[in-house]
């Protein structure tokens, strides 16, 4: 669907959208005598807070609108996040930046069945590590420049219709977040966006089984581009990318929760990828430029499903096994001259299984253990055997491991692997909480072998990617302000060469304010 088309759609959207809003006020207008203007703010109450007061109206300024923001600021430390070497020279090894994000979103309530949404995001990084990540990797620009305060996108912009035909039916087309299951494969089309955005711009139909409790069928189409301005136009646009290539893909997901002891889901995806033709600019994470095999044509067929909930009617075991299987054809790489070498059936499998333990006491204890596979690339065959994670590129279970990988696949694309990891949760205060995992980590194949990405990280003919440890301590402070201390540390095996095996660090502090 080219871009005149989807400008088309959204003017169809928006005067749908008006025509029913002012239906809607003229039956509003004869049949009460409360009006549909825009009061307002209200004088704040004897001994009531002026900001609680302030914020009500915030929220619901008129009885067709309702309105929202938050604030996320963050700081974030990395060390070796894309070197694993303490003493690399052509690549700075220390990571420090500043990232802030606000977001503002409205619905406008059509009617009781139609509302339309927008969202707007801002976010804004400042580096004090790498320079590079500044202007043109100038420290004399970078203390001229001073922060890139870049632009504003369209984070929503959709129309949602309930009961549509007089049947169980929900409509939801335009840009949108959609995250299905844990959001193994399904949860952030965005990737080359890092955390500012996850939108999938689709058309989605979700169906209420009748008769049948919590089940659902899905129905998507998704029509993702790599360019951020083709559909929408950022406010002080950049020209950046946020995906890897332009994607189409159809989505069926069925969902059964009505039973606590198994839920069921089963889903069919076909994902079409198209390699872009022009440069990737920077992105907002940074980057000069994005490498060029980044972008890779593919016709992925994903056929899966999982089962999930209490363990024979157990109040402290429950569980989740999730797998998939792939077919179709994918464009493949050389993996040590990185050239492009034609298209490639495609069979591969994964899957991800959980078990946690529950001790249902005062701290909310709870064990839990995971395995995930991830079917790697043979070299040795005509084939490519390496799991495509979609649209869920995103950090699952560490940042660090995002980095790392960003060196050896496309963005985030974890594949090629078996993780097995170990966890436990506890509730230490009524507003404090902490999570402490170790996950244990190997490669299917030794695809990469004898390649050495330009920081320097080289790669061997071991099997051990390495050991990840990770610590979170979560903070809900106020009904308004929740945060996070995040630690991570990855102590490299004898999948790198001995040059690159020296431990890589992650640390963030995390602020949400929401209005």
């Amino acid at each position: 669907m080219e871009r005149g088309t989807w400008r088309l759609l959204g003017i169809f959207v928006i005067v749908v959208a008006l025509c029913t809003f002012v239906t809607a006020e003229e039956k509003a207008a004869q049949g009460t005598a409360t009006n549909q203007t825009t009061t307002p703010p209200p004088e704040p109450a004897a001994g009531s807070s002026g900001l609680e007061e302030f914020r009500d109206w915030f929220h619901n300024p008129a009885p067709w609108l309702e309105m929202g923001a938050d604030l996320r600021a963050r700081w974030t430390y990395g060390w070796n996040l894309d070197t694993l070497n303490d003493d690399a020279t052509n690549r700075s090894s220390g990571y420090n930046w500043y990232q802030n994000r606000m977001r503002w979103w409205m619905k406008f309530k059509i009617n009781e069945d139609m509302d339309f949404n927008l969202k707007y995001t801002w976010e804004f990084r400042i580096w004090d590590e790498p320079e590079r990540k500044n202007g043109n990797g100038s420290s004399v620009e970078r203390r001229t420049t001073g922060p890139d305060f870049s632009e504003i996108v369209w984070d929503q912009f959709n129309l949602t219709v309930r009961n549509l035909g007089g049947m169980p039916l929900t409509m939801v087309v335009g840009r949108q977040d959609i995250r299905l299951g844990e959001g193994w494969l399904i949860a952030d089309a965005t990737p080359c966006d890092a955390a500012r955005t996850a939108y999938f711009d689709a058309l989605r139909f979700t169906y209420a089984i009748p008769d049948k409790d919590k089940t659902t069928l899905d129905l998507i189409y998704v029509e993702n581009r790599a360019a951020e301005d083709w559909y929408l136009h950022p406010i002080n646009d950049r020209k950046r990318v946020i995906t890897q290539q332009d994607e189409r893909a159809v989505i069926v997901y069925y969902t059964d929760k009505s039973r606590p002891s198994l839920n069921l889901e089963g889903y069919f995806i076909l994902k079409i990828d198209n390699p872009i033709n022009y440069p990737m600019p920077a992105t907002p994470t940074g980057n000069d430029k994005l490498p060029p095999y980044w972008s890779k044509r593919a016709n992925i067929y994903t056929l899966g499903g999982a089962l999930s909930g209490a363990l024979a009617g157990s109040e402290h075991w429950k569980y989740r096994a999730e797998g998939a299987v792939q077919m179709g054809k994918k464009e493949g790489l050389d993996p040590i001259t990185l050239a492009r070498t034609g298209m490639h059936n495609l069979i591969a499998f994964g899957t991800i299984d959980k078990l946690e333990y529950h001790f249902n006491d005062a701290k909310k204890n709870k064990l839990r253990g995971s395995f995930e596979y991830l079917s790697g690339d043979d070299p040795s065959t005509g084939k490519d055997e390496a799991f495509d994670p979609l649209w869920g590129e995103w950090p699952r279970n560490s940042e660090v491991l995002c980095y790392v990988y960003n060196l050896e696949t496309m963005l985030g694309e974890v594949t090629n692997l078996y993780r097995l990891g170990f966890g436990h949760s506890i509730q230490l205060t009524e507003k404090i909480a902490m999570d402490t995992d170790v996950h244990w980590l190997w490669a299917d194949e030794n695809t990469r072998k004898g390649y050495t990405h330009s920081s320097g990280l080289g790669f061997s003919n071991g099997s051990y990617r390495g050991t990840l440890a990770t610590w979170q301590l979560k903070c809900n402070l106020t009904k308004n302000l929740t945060g996070h201390i995040l630690l991570e540390y990855f102590q490299p095996g004898n999948y790198y060469v001995s040059g690159s095996r020296d431990a890589a660090y992650f640390a963030r502090i995390n602020a949400d304010y929401t209005f």
